[in-house]
C-alpha cells in the first residue's frame, strides 16, 4: 500500500504538469496528499520542516544561477547579438544546410550560457525563414532546436553552465568540467546520431514531396539575411568571457577562500559565527560570477540599445527566474518529502538492487527526471535523495566523483522530455504546432540522448578515461 501511495503521488504530479497546471501549487498538494495517507499526524510538520526547508535551500543555492542566466539572455536578445551570432553561422555553414545551422546556433547560444527557454523564443525566427527557403517541412523545427539546445550542450560538454551541470557539483564536491573527455565523447555520439536522424526525417519528407506547408499558425515575420547587424566577434565575445571566466574562477575560487570561510554575521552581540564551505559552493560562485562578467561585456558594448528596453526586459528575465527556480525548487521538496516516505523505500530498494553504481544512478536519475517532466527536478529529487548511496558505492568500486557528476548530469537530460516537459510545452507552444504533429521527433532526440548515457558509461569501463 505504502508502494502506490508514492506511484500515485507521482502519477499525479506527471498529470496535473501534463495537463498544464502549476508545478508551484501542486507538487505540495501531491506531497502532501501522501503523507495524508501514509500518517495525518506528519502533514503539518512534513510541509514546514522538510517540504519549505528543501524548497527554500534550493532557492538560495540555485536561484542566482536562474536569475543572472535569464538576465545575460535577455541582455543577449536586447542587444541584437543573438541575430548577429545566428546569421553568422549560417552564413558559414550555409543556408541550404538548415539543420545543421540552427542545431549549431541553439548548442553555441546554450553553451554560452543562455537559458534554454531564452534560446527557443530568439532562434524560432531564424529556423522557420531558413526552413521555409529550403522547403523543409515546419514539423521538423522543434526536433531540431532540441537536439541543439536540450541535449549536449545542457548537460554533457564539461563546461557547459546550464543548471543541470551545476546541481551535482554541490553533492560530489566536483566542478562543471567534470570528466571532460566523456563529455565530449557523450556529446559526440548525440550530436552524430541526432543529426543523422533528423536528415533522415527530412529526406524521407522530400521523397513524399513534402514542403514547409501551409496555413500555421504564429508565423514569425520573415527576416532579412541582408540586415545589417553587429560584427560577430563582438557578439560572441560575452560567450566566450563566460566559458573561460568560468574555467578562471573555478580554480581561483577555491584557492582564495580555503576549505571554509566563517565570518560574525553582526557587531552587536555575541552571534554564533557563519560557516560556509567552500567546496560545496565553489562551482556555484563560478558560475555566478562568469554571468556576471558576460552580463557586463554585453552591456559594455551595447549599452544603448540594451537600456531602450531594459526596463520591460528585465522584468521578463526574472519573472522567468523566479518561475524557473520556483518550479524547480517545488520538485525539490516534494523529492524530499516522497524520499521521507516508508514507500520510497521500497523504490530505492529495487533501484539500489541494480548491481552496477553507474547505471543504477544514470536508472534512478533518468526514471525521476521522467516522472517530474523536469532534467533539473529530477535530477534534484535523485540525488537528494540516493547521493550518498552512489558516492559509497563509488568509492567501493574506485570511480571517480567526476565520473558520478557527469554520468548523473547526462542522465537527467534523457527522459526528461516527456510530454509534460516544460521546455516542451513551450518549444511547441512558440513555433505553434501540436504534440501529435512534431512530438514523435523530439521523442526521438529523447530516446538518443537517454542512450548516450550508457554509452559513457560502457567507454569508461572499456577505456578508463575520465
Amino acid at each position: 500500500m505504502t508502494l502506490l501511495i508514492v506511484v500515485a503521488a507521482l502519477v499525479f504530479l506527471m498529470f496535473v504538469a501534463y495537463r498544464g497546471y502549476s508545478v508551484i501549487l501542486f507538487a505540495p498538494i501531491a506531497a502532501l496528499g501522501a503523507v495524508l495517507l501514509t500518517d495525518p499526524t506528519l502533514v503539518a510538520p512534513m510541509f514546514t520542516g522538510l517540504f519549505m526547508d528543501k524548497m527554500v535551500g534550493f532557492v538560495k543555492s540555485y536561484f542566482p544561477v536562474f536569475l543572472l542566466g535569464a538576465v545575460f539572455g535577455k541582455v543577449i536578445e536586447l542587444s541584437g547579438f543573438s541575430k548577429a551570432i545566428v546569421s553568422s553561422v549560417i552564413k558559414i555553414v550555409g543556408a541550404k544546410r538548415a539543420m545543421l545551422s540552427i542545431v549549431l546556433v541553439c548548442a553555441l547560444l546554450t553553451y554560452g550560457g543562455v537559458s534554454l527557454f531564452v534560446v527557443v523564443f530568439a532562434v524560432y525566427p531564424f529556423a522557420a525563414e531558413l526552413f521555409r527557403q529550403g522547403d523543409i517541412p515546419k514539423r521538423l523545427i522543434p526536433g531540431t532546436i532540441a537536439l541543439g539546445a536540450f541535449t549536449f550542450t545542457m548537460d554533457s560538454l564539461p563546461g557547459t553552465p546550464q543548471i543541470q551541470n551545476v546541481i551535482p557539483t554541490s553533492f560530489f564536491k566536483t566542478n562543471i568540467y567534470a570528466a571532460p573527455v566523456l563529455g565530449i565523447m557523450g556529446s559526440i555520439f548525440i550530436l552524430t546520431l541526432g543529426m543523422f536522424y533528423l536528415e533522415w526525417r527530412r529526406r524521407s519528407a522530400q521523397k513524399l514531396n513534402e514542403g514547409y506547408g501551409t496555413n500555421h499558425i504564429n508565423e514569425p515575420v520573415a527576416f532579412d539575411l541582408t540586415e545589417k547587424l553587429t560584427n560577430p566577434l563582438i557578439a560572441v565575445l560575452p560567450l566566450l568571457i563566460v566559458a573561460f571566466a568560468n574555467r578562471i574562477f573555478t580554480d581561483w575560487l577555491p584557492k582564495v577562500y580555503g576549505d571554509t570561510v566563517s565570518f560574525i554575521p553582526a557587531v552587536i552581540g555575541s552571534p554564533a559565527p557563519v560557516v560556509q564551505e567552500v567546496g560545496k559552493i565553489s562551482a556555484i560562485w563560478a558560475v555566478e560570477g562568469a554571468l556576471l562578467l558576460g552580463i557586463l561585456t554585453v552591456i559594455l558594448f551595447a549599452h544603448k540599445r540594451i537600456f531602450e528596453s531594459f526596463a520591460e526586459g528585465s522584468k521578463a528575465a526574472v519573472s522567468g527566474a523566479l518561475l524557473a527556480s520556483m518550479n524547480t525548487a517545488s520538485e525539490y521538496g516534494f523529492g524530499a518529502v516522497i524520499a521521507a516516505l516508508p514507500g520510497f523505500l521500497v523504490v530505492a530498494d529495487t533501484l539500489k538492487s541494480v548491481p552496477n553504481v553507474l547505471v543504477n544512478e544514470a536508472v534512478t536519475v533518468t526514471a525521476l527526471a521522467g516522472i517530474t517532466g523536469s532534467a533539473s527536478g529530477g535530477l534534484g529529487i535523485a540525488l537528494a535523495a540516493m547521493s550518498n548511496f552512489f558516492i559509497q558505492g563509488a568509492q567501493a568500486a574506485g570511480i571517480s566523483m567526476e565520473v558520478l557528476h557527469r554520468v548523473a548530469s547526462m542522465a537527467s537530460g534523457g527522459m526528461d522530455t516527456l510530454p509534460h516537459n516544460g521546455a516542451v510545452i513551450t518549444l511547441l507552444a512558440v513555433t505553434g504546432l501540436s504534440h501529435k504533429i512534431s512530438y514523435k521527433d523530439i521523442f526521438a532526440i529523447t530516446c538518443i540522448k537517454t542512450m548516450a548515457v550508457f554509452f559513457v558509461i560502457a567507454t569508461f569501463y572499456l577505456t578508463g578515461w575520465v
